[in-house]
């Protein structure tokens, strides 16, 4: 037992290492790789979340696990959905005998799969999704299974979070280079002030329901506004500012 805590222990390491610096969509197929080989399951997939109950397969070894994923949707009942509202795990040991959810057992059975484990995913901040291991053999997952899961969804959260934020800044800066193109090329257009320009972009967004961020783009590569291109109301609304 020894050898193989010192084995984990340095796969761990290497994971960890090899988490360092990735983006989103890297972090996660080197979790869901590493799950497959560290819990010996026959899936791996992860979900994630937004708000309470909105959920979406981020990533999967195999095209069955969104199909599975989208069951607990359909019938409203799942593990997924109960680990994401108040546990940190379940184990499911076979499909067949699952009491607790039985409309989604027994589709789930149908699709082939006769255990799961499921780990929340989360940071001290935030409740990023879900980690889903799949067999097709009942009892598949043991104690040392269930521990080797949570200690890689730790991983998996810390990575993911730091993944995300350096994500989610790059994407607020490139944003925001957008929108200054953006109000260049109106100033230019129509001798107007940045602050007017920023009024015309604002007030387009909300007049249209487009996002700030999109009708820059669209500006930035077409030299048109999104819908029916520039528009005499648009130079305008820009006086009225």
């Amino acid at each position: 037992m020894g050898t193989e805590r010192d084995r984990y222990a340095e796969e761990f390491a290497e994971l960890a290492l090899a988490l360092h610096d990735v983006t989103v969509e890297e972090t996660v197929d080197k979790v869901l790789q590493f799950a497959l080989k560290a819990i010996g399951c026959d899936y791996a997939g992860m979900i994630f979340v937004r708000g309470k109950r909105d959920i979406e397969t981020a990533a999967a070894t195999d095209p069955v696990v969104a199909k599975l994923d989208a069951m607990q949707m359909e019938v409203g009942e799942g593990p997924d959905v109960s680990v994401l509202e108040h546990r940190l795990s379940v184990f499911v040991p076979d499909t067949r005998t699952e009491r607790r959810w039985p409309i989604w057992a027994a589709r789930v059975d149908e699709a082939g799969v006769r255990s799961l484990l499921s780990v929340r995913v989360y940071t001290d901040e935030e409740t990023i999704g879900t980690l889903n291991a799949y067999s097709t053999q009942p009892d598949a997952f043991d104690v040392d299974d269930q521990a080797v899961a949570h200690v890689l969804a730790r991983h998996a959260a810390v990575a993911l979070g730091a993944a995300r934020k350096i994500e989610n800044l790059w994407l607020a800066v490139d944003a925001r280079k957008r929108i200054g193109q953006a109000q260049g090329i109106l100033m230019e257009r129509f001798d107007l002030s940045a602050d007017q320009a920023f009024a015309v972009l604002l007030r387009y967004s909300q007049d249209n329901n487009v996002k700030l961020r999109v009708v820059a783009d669209r500006l930035v590569d077409t030299r048109e506004l999104p819908g029916s291109g520039m528009r005499r109301r648009d130079h305008r609304a820009a006086d009225q500012a």
